[in-house]
């Protein structure tokens, strides 16, 4: 699994980063790092969580 951010969507609002801390940090400029793109399986379901919460749709998971 990969995440992908898009950030021509994301706005920094931070619902990703409160979800799952360890995977994502948005940067005092409202920029979003993604800290890990490639997590392993068993942070599947914050990462679910993560761009579940994204009111911009700017997550996404793809499977590799």
């Amino acid at each position: 699994m990969r995440i992908v951010v898009d950030h021509n969507k994301c706005t920094g609002l931070g619902m990703c980063e409160a979800e799952a801390p360890e995977l994502f940090e948005v940067q005092d400029d409202g920029s979003l790092v993604i800290l890990n793109e490639k997590p392993d399986e068993d942070a599947r379901a914050e990462a679910e969580a993560a761009v579940e919460s994204c009111p911009t749709e700017a997550l996404s998971i793809v499977e590799d």
